[in-house]
């Protein structure tokens, strides 16, 4: 499903396990995004138990990642964003209901996505406006790659596959993506749930209160996970998010229909 566009940056084949994923299911749509360096394997999880429930799943893999760190460094970050608008548009065309549901930059992309789109509601599961690791790089041209350190998982035994080095023109555009998203904020009425890690090492939870204090959706609601990290979609909590995330799309259709 990714397109030719989508492709054209790209000169390393897609790593084993992080390729996108569709799971047909009914009328209600669910997109998912990764976050950033991250593939669609991280929320896999997610979508393969969200579709138990029949509702039809894509995960698309955003430019760049899920092939070699050499990819990323000449995405800009809304490269990124069109990958989440396709995925979204694609599923526009099979379901007449749609929830986006975003991890870490995943989830700074789905709030522009409704603010642009009118979808049925947001799931956002620590969201990032501010990554306080990279802040000393703002304004510097060197090192072109960053060491990452290991993924930010409580869990143990889990591997999620991200790079293992994060070029610096991309941490860049993360940043200028994170910059913009708090001027939209005040103009988003779509329902929102925050997913927030109670300790995360890589994006202050108060990232998701700042969010739900900022939109002016009249549905505004936030989960606190006890036992997750940061990449919660692969962390002890992950069942939570699926019921949660269930149950908060569930009360939006209801809504609607009576």
């Amino acid at each position: 499903m990714i397109t030719e566009v989508d492709k054209m940056y790209e000169k390393y084949a897609v790593l084993n396990g992080a390729e996108e994923f569709y799971i047909q299911g009914g009328d209600i749509g669910i997109l998912l995004s990764h976050g950033f360096i991250g593939t669609p394997q991280s929320v896999r999880y997610l979508g393969e138990k969200l579709a138990t429930y029949k509702y039809t799943v894509f995960a698309p893999r955003l430019k760049g990642h899920g092939t070699h760190y050499n990819d990323l460094e000449k995405c800009h970050y809304e490269d990124w964003y069109h990958s989440i608008k396709t995925g979204y548009e694609l599923l526009k065309t099979r379901c007449e209901t749609i929830f986006v549901i975003g991890q870490s930059m995943g989830g700074t992309l789905a709030l522009h996505l409704v603010h642009e789109f009118e979808l049925s509601g947001a799931i956002l599961i620590n969201p990032a406006l501010t990554i306080p690791s990279y802040e000393h790089l703002k304004g510097k041209s060197a090192p072109r790659f960053i060491e990452e350190g290991k993924p930010d998982i409580k869990a143990k035994d889990v591997t999620e596959i991200a790079y293992e080095k994060v070029p610096l023109t991309a941490i860049h555009q993360l940043q200028t993506l994170m910059e913009q998203t708090p001027t939209i904020l005040s103009e988003i009425h779509t329902p929102i749930l925050g997913i927030q890690s109670a300790v995360d090492h890589v994006v202050p939870p108060e990232n998701t209160d700042f969010i739900l204090q900022q939109v002016k959706s009249e549905t505004k609601e936030k989960v606190i996970l006890p036992n997750s990290y940061h990449v919660a979609s692969m962390d002890n909590d992950k069942d939570i998010i699926v019921e949660t995330a269930h149950q908060f799309i569930f009360e939006q259709i209801k809504e609607k229909v009576f």
